[in-house]
């Protein structure tokens, strides 16, 4: 029972399993009132994107800015281009794979309200405050600006709003996200999808994993080239913080761990306890790994005509985007739904379909940045070796 309460994983396993065998069975009007929560609930995650864009990216770009240093811009470049090449990589592994994997289950589906007749007893709008780019545009312009003016009044007044938001998908959004996902496969259930979409779910699955490892490799790959050191040798170093990122499926709660392990490879004690903690906020090449599979496995699974320009804007965004993403599991796929959404226009059901994608693989994700971390760690302690430790500030 503890293991259902906090593990978020195990409740969305359980709200598909539940969602899949109650569908036909649940009398309408309990499907009428789990319709009612679903569309509340798309409303509340709709009004709230641009403000959680809003509340995480100024924070984390002020942050950023406040520290000076060659040390602090390597770190920022090197996880920014990983993340990017793991975006893009991803992009073109996954274009190429998946219209074979998927090739007897295309189809273009409708909205959940005409693909079956549930309907909620009652509707509410709510629309947000404003769209998800001029949230997206004012975030990037607030950020540069007070990382350039410490100690303003404002940035204090943004990293409280920070604190908020971070509450918000803690204790609100997170909790109610596994009766939301049960509700879309209730819906699914019911109009007789869900057995297509589990199919689905499990070859995308097994994709993302194997290219999870073939990251994993290739990052250590390249730091023991540059290195010159055995790359399975400090794979192996690294193990430990991997597995501990399975069960914590947050990088900053792995942070002692992977700590640990870079210094046993051997990195100066000032670079690791520098990079590893920033690495943790600003380096997810895993988790844009998982949301661009995804991304894509939707769009050729539903048939959308999306163009490379269009994914390759949104790649880059979403590079941005998951310096923002709390320590939270789940966190990096709420820093981005709202781009998904805007730049791609999925809809509730594509979205909801991405949060459970993205949370049943999300402690291999989170295993896989905290890992990468320490690749990172070790290509930047080679550049910067010397007899004296760089100064970091």
């Amino acid at each position: 029972m503890q293991i259902l309460r906090n593990n978020l994983l195990v409740k969305v396993i359980v709200a598909i399993i539940l969602g899949v065998f109650l569908g036909t069975l649940l009398p309408n009007f309990l499907l009428r009132l789990i319709a009612t929560f679903n569309q509340l609930f798309s409303e509340l995650l709709s009004f709230l994107i641009p403000l959680i864009i809003l509340g995480l990216i100024v924070p984390s770009i002020a942050k950023l800015g406040s520290t000076a240093g060659k040390l602090l811009l390597a770190t920022i470049g090197l996880a920014y281009a990983s993340t990017l090449f793991s975006g893009f990589s991803t992009y073109f592994i996954s274009q190429s794979i998946f219209p074979k994997l998927l090739v007897n289950q295309t189809t273009t589906y409708n909205s959940l309200d005409e693909a079956n007749n549930i309907l909620p007893y009652f509707t509410l709008d709510f629309p947000p405050l404003f769209e998800v780019m001029p949230a997206l545009v004012l975030a990037f312009l607030l950020g540069l600006a007070l990382s350039k003016l410490p100690n303003t009044t404002l940035e204090k007044v943004m990293i409280d709003f920070e604190s908020v938001i971070t509450y918000l998908i803690e204790k609100l959004i997170i909790p109610l996200l596994p009766y939301f996902i049960f509700s879309i496969f209730i819906d699914m259930s019911y109009s007789g999808q869900v057995s297509s979409i589990l199919s689905v779910f499990l070859k995308i699955i097994g994709v993302i994993f194997i290219m999870h490892v073939t990251l994993l490799l290739l990052q250590y790959a390249i730091a023991g080239l540059i290195s010159k050191r055995n790359p399975f040798l400090l794979l192996g170093k690294m193990l430990p913080a991997y597995f501990t990122a399975l069960g914590t499926q947050s990088s900053a709660a792995t942070i002692p761990v992977t700590l640990q392990q870079v210094k046993k490879i051997g990195v100066q004690e000032k670079i690791a306890n520098f990079t590893i903690p920033l690495c943790a906020t600003i380096h997810l090449a895993g988790s844009i790994l998982k949301i661009v599979a995804c991304v894509v496995a939707i769009i050729i699974w539903k048939a959308y005509d999306i163009d490379f320009m269009t994914m390759a804007g949104f790649i880059l965004m979403l590079g941005v985007a998951m310096i923002a993403a709390p320590g939270v599991p789940g966190g990096a796929i709420m820093a981005a739904i709202g781009i998904i959404s805007s730049m791609l226009g999925f809809n509730a059901e594509d979205q909801a379909l991405m949060i459970a994608l993205y949370i049943a693989m999300d402690s291999f994700g989170t295993a896989c940045n905290v890992t990468g971390d320490g690749a990172l760690t070790i290509i930047l302690d080679k550049i910067f070796k010397s007899n004296t430790p760089p100064s970091i500030n």
